[in-house]
């Protein structure tokens, strides 16, 4: 199928002239005729603001839901994952800086990534077909494509099947409701609990993505979050404990906390790979918050285990992205009968 050059836009009004104002991320770009925004998927042409991704899939595989990761929503089952280009954040350290990067694509000598137009219900019924009980917006940040994941999402749910958003969690308030309307769970990327670094290494704050935790988890949307520990930056355990602290508070003990290892990549090549160790020392302090699922990621690590808060056994035993076995009834620990936070079925 032929892939559209543009799509209309939601999220946005006039500014100045022929300016237009998005208003679907805090970076509130004001686009001249002619440009895009800073995560170069948004366009204004002619004074409207256009989409330059829907339906734009640069990535379509299908992977185990536990690889988004998502360790207490529907374990063990397939998920479909889709991604185009762009991105809200410029984060020095991106680990998927390939399709992140809209803006460079169009660079002379850059060799941008094979696109193909798949239509909302195309990529349902793909997922259909190859018994996907979910699909996921993933890869670069699904936020900038907002209409695409709408517009599948609504798709999904009427096939029966559930939405992912795996998410940097770089959205207006104000348009939460509307783009999450048909999204059953999310992996938010909490990049550090420092407004400082989110400025510095990131080009963007903190409070909004704090925001959008909250608002999700009262949308009742099922929360797990990643924070990829860099040397030297935000890998204490002190700031671990005061971020779990605040997930403790304000989303729930509840809420799985997934810490990954950094390695050297875009353009922070400066600094060493995470150290097994001080991934263990991130999880110590975060449970010794209060947390009660928290997890080591991209390691061969024993810390991969779903243990029952309550018996302390295992209930979901995971290799590296897959499940071994689990030990879920209902929801509720087989052993001691403990609810066990999550979307199990």
């Amino acid at each position: 199928m032929a892939m559209p050059e543009l799509h209309p836009a939601r999220f946005w009004d006039t500014a100045s002239g022929t300016s237009v104002r998005c208003r679907l991320c805090p970076q509130q770009c004001e686009v001249p005729d002619g440009g895009s925004g800073r995560c170069g998927a948004r366009a204004n042409r002619g004074g409207r603001l256009w989409s330059r991704v829907y339906g734009n899939v640069v990535a379509l595989h299908m992977d185990p839901v536990e690889k988004k990761p998502l360790y207490h929503f529907l374990p063990g089952t397939p998920i479909l994952s889709a991604g185009t280009v762009g991105c809200n954040l410029r984060c020095l350290f991106c680990q998927n800086w390939s399709l992140s990067r809209a803006e460079e694509l169009d660079a002379p000598g850059v060799d941008a990534p094979v696109r193909r137009f798949v239509s909302p219900k195309s990529l349902v019924d793909a997922a259909a077909a190859a018994n996907c009980p979910s699909i996921a917006f993933t890869y670069n940040e699904p936020t900038i494509q907002a209409e695409y994941v709408m517009d599948v999402a609504a798709e999904a749910h009427a096939a029966g099947l559930r939405t992912v958003m795996v998410t940097n969690g770089y959205i207006t308030r104000t348009v939460i409701d509307e783009v999450y309307r048909d999204i059953d769970a999310a992996n938010v990327d909490l990049k550090a609990f420092d407004d400082g670094f989110y400025r510095s290494e990131c080009e963007g704050s903190l409070g909004p993505v704090l925001a959008t935790l909250e608002a999700l988890v009262a949308r009742g949307v099922w929360i797990e979050v990643t924070t990829l520990l860099i040397p030297g930056l935000n890998d204490s355990p002190e700031a671990m404990r005061a971020e779990a602290t605040w997930i403790r508070d304000h989303l729930g003990p509840d809420v799985p906390l997934h810490l990954s290892a950094f390695h050297p990549d875009h353009r922070m090549l400066d600094r060493p790979p995470t150290s097994p160790a001080t991934i263990r020392a991130c999880r110590d302090a975060a449970r010794e918050a209060g947390l009660r699922y928290v997890y080591e990621g991209n390691l061969d690590t024993d810390a991969r285990d779903t243990h029952c808060p309550s018996c302390n056994a295992a209930v979901v035993r995971r290799t590296w992205g897959s499940v071994r076995d689990t030990a879920i009834r209902d929801g509720r620990c087989e052993h001691c009968g403990t609810a066990i936070a999550g979307v199990w079925s």
